[in-house]
């Protein structure tokens, strides 16, 4: 069996980092941090020089109100997430393989990593409990992983009608996994509207928590 070969990103050598993790072929990560820098900051400036070439290939004025307006719009979305504690996301893109009606069409799906505080537990109760709540979850499993216990599950969503979002049903799956402190807990959550491909997703989702560390792996 061939060793596995990742890319490093230049995270992995940040100090003070308390999660070490890595994502299938087919995510390209998102710059959060550099998205949603304060519009005095280089970090800004950096990104309307990124985003100058783009406005300057398109014709007209309306077209660049469109995409300053997307823009705007991802910053929200981005801004949302971090609100809610994830310090990671990436977009999924992969060719499907496998239905025969969509036969070399894309899939696209959302990964996230977020953390949430907890009240101190031991992992295997915090994992449990990640997973009994009101919020439905379905094929619940739990798993001893190598960085400790985890709760694997599932919900199926549709969209409020006043988000102006399609209103497609988005299939979302859940990995928790508790810090061995105790004290906090790790989501890791995928969604895609491909709800069909709900096994090939979710193998995806395991393959990313098996993987997952507390402590740096790197010699």
């Amino acid at each position: 069996m061939s060793t596995p070969e990742f890319i490093l990103d230049e995270s992995v050598n940040e100090p003070g980092g308390d999660i070490w993790f890595a994502v299938p072929a087919g995510f390209t990560s998102i710059p959060i941090n550099a998205l949603l820098n304060p519009p005095d900051s280089a970090g800004a400036e950096e990104l309307r020089t990124a985003i100058g070439p783009l406005l300057d290939a398109i014709p007209d004025a309306v077209g660049r109100r469109r995409l300053l307006g997307q823009v705007a719009s991802g910053q929200q979305l981005l801004a949302a997430l971090v609100d809610v504690g994830t310090t990671h996301c990436s977009i999924g893109l992969h060719r499907d393989d496998v239905s025969e009606s969509n036969s070399g069409g894309h899939l696209f799906s959302l990964f996230t990593l977020s953390w949430r505080d907890i009240a101190t537990a031991a992992p295997a109760v915090t994992a449990a409990r990640a997973v009994t709540g009101a919020e439905g979850y379905a094929n619940v499993e739990y798993l001893e992983l190598p960085c400790g216990p985890a709760s694997f599950s599932e919900l199926v969503r549709t969209p409020n009608a006043e988000s102006g979002l399609p209103q497609d049903p988005v299939l979302q799956i859940f990995a928790h996994l508790p810090h061995p402190d105790g004290k906090r807990l790790v989501v890791l959550t995928l969604g895609t509207t491909a709800v069909s491909r709900r096994a090939e997703y979710r193998s995806l989702v395991h393959q990313i928590a098996e993987n997952v560390s507390f402590e740096n792996p790197l010699p």
